[in-house]
């Protein structure tokens, strides 16, 4: 039977790749998008992950388009990259607030449903720059560094339920914002990776795939890398 799934920030990336990978499994997959048009082929839900009565609405119309969230990939996120010395406050808050915070949101809407029903699944998107650390980026470092807190928590909270969660925490994956680097970074990038390339984007869908699936039953609280090896021992 297909499950009712709603993946944030589907529409383009890693989180539309997750999304389509979903729905090739047979699940019915909706995401949220914060602009532009909704992904062909899935329902599309605009949502600022930052406000809590839109994704409360949010849910509203998964809810009535395709039943209770029973799978949630919590994808949504931004970057504001900067040295510590020169980033502004306001900076350092609107990345924890949609990447960290955001996550909150959902994941707290989502568990109503999944808790009644006694079942669920819910996977954070992470980064392995929140553990192994990446100058520049302290806000998004801290922010993705929380939700491993925050998911092997809520698995405590939630395992008698039925309902599982885990990270899955990407390394440096071929995109849009990766294909913009100049070669000689993405050259330095991989030289530090042991498998010595970019990941893709269908390689995270694969694995979200596989903990949203019944073979992952008995796997919460989990970070699982997709890095080639660049953050092991982490």
């Amino acid at each position: 039977m297909s499950r009712s799934v709603l993946v944030t920030g589907g529409s383009r990336g890693i989180g539309l790749a997750i999304a389509r990978e979903l729905k090739e499994a047979g699940d019915d997959v909706a995401v949220t998008y914060r602009s532009g048009e909704p992904p062909e082929g899935l329902l599309g839900v605009r949502c600022d992950i930052t406000d809590t009565d839109q994704v409360d609405a949010a849910f509203k119309q998964v809810e009535e388009e395709q039943g209770a969230v029973e799978v949630l990939v919590a994808n949504a996120g931004i970057a504001k990259d900067q040295l510590l010395a020169l980033m502004s406050e306001e900076d350092f808050s609107s990345v924890l607030d949609t990447n960290l915070t955001g996550s909150f949101r959902v994941a707290k809407r989502a568990v109503r449903g999944m808790m009644r029903k006694r079942t669920g699944r819910i996977i954070l998107i992470s980064s392995v720059v929140g553990l192994l650390g990446s100058g520049g980026q302290v806000n998004y470092a801290a922010s993705k560094a929380g939700l491993v807190g925050f998911a092997r928590s809520l698995a405590r909270e939630l395992g008698s339920r039925n309902i599982t969660v885990n990270v899955v925490a990407p390394g440096f994956i071929e995109t849009d914002m990766t294909a913009e680097l100049p070669e000689a970074r993405q050259a330095e990038i991989k030289k530090n990776v042991p498998l010595g390339r970019y990941g893709s984007t269908t390689e995270i869908a694969k694995t979200v795939r596989f903990l949203a699936g019944e073979d992952a039953a008995y796997i919460t609280g989990a970070v699982i890398p997709v890095d080639g090896g660049l953050g092991m021992g982490h």
